[in-house]
């Protein structure tokens, strides 16, 4: 007797799904699974704390809407991995591997991505606050209307990354590459750009106010409308008075000799 395809596609599924409910068991009575291969599984519904995933291989995995807040996921394989609206508060995800992960709406405060590779990634509206991006490979990376205040990102490689209505302030990107990165509209008062690189990256409409740029490389910078009031520029290389003619600050500005810049209106 020949048998169809679908009969067998279903007989999989069928013998699949109790796997599956056992994995998810096993996971949560062991708090975890170290160095597991669990790529392309579905997690979601997994509730833990301080679970450990550290050199896991995740990859493409559905992990929608989980908690698992403070847990190590350090050293683990996340590419493209599906994590939207996930709490992962305090999680560590030091050195991992998540090109092209979805972490849209996230709670990421107080998360390390340390040396991680975060290229693609789409942080989109996350809440990444005081997180620790440092040496990350962010290149291309999504970050509109992220929340990275008082977050580390020195040295991080941003170029490219798209971090338009971020809130930024208090975050650090000194030794940061954001070459021809999207600033416009994110708010990085008190933030330090220290020897960032900054070239051809967009800076329009954005408030930098009270903001260190000591060492930082602002050549082909677009300034329209930034906000520099209080702001460090005396050692920054690359500014012209033509492009600082389109932005502006206050009698609190520093900036390098010969340089001047207008008042921005209330």
């Amino acid at each position: 007797m020949k048998v169809r395809p679908w009969i067998l596609l279903t007989l999989a599924s069928v013998l699949a799904a109790p796997a599956m409910a056992n994995d998810l068991a096993s996971i949560t009575a062991n708090n975890g699974c170290p160095g597991c291969d669990l790529h392309l599984s579905s997690l979601r519904g997994l509730d833990l704390d301080r679970a450990d995933f550290a050199k896991s291989t995740l990859r493409e995995a559905d992990m929608k809407g989980v908690r698992l807040a403070n847990t190590s996921f350090a050293e683990a394989d996340l590419r493209r991995a599906e994590l939207e609206k996930s709490d992962l508060s305090g999680s560590d995800f030091s050195a991992a591997s998540m090109r092209g992960a979805d972490l849209e709406k996230s709670t990421l405060t107080g998360a390390r991505f340390v040396q991680s590779d975060l290229r693609d990634t789409d942080f989109g509206e996350s809440l990444a606050d005081e997180a620790d991006f440092a040496n990350a490979d962010m290149r291309h990376s999504f970050m509109r209307r992220a929340n990275l205040a008082g977050s580390k990102l020195n040295n991080a490689n941003m170029s490219n990354a798209e971090l338009e209505r971020a809130d930024a302030d208090g975050a650090n990107f000194s030794e940061a590459n954001m070459e021809r990165a999207n600033l416009s509209r994110v708010s990085a008062s008190n933030a330090d750009f220290t020897n960032a690189n900054l070239s051809s990256a967009n800076l329009s409409h954005g408030d930098f106010t009270s903001t260190r740029f000591n060492g930082a490389n602002l050549d082909e910078a677009h300034l329209r409308s930034a906000d520099f009031s209080g702001s460090d520029l005396s050692g920054a290389a690359g500014l012209t008075q033509q492009r600082l003619d389109l932005a502006c600050g206050n009698g609190e500005t520093k900036l390098p000799d010969g340089l001047e810049i207008k008042t921005c209106s209330d």
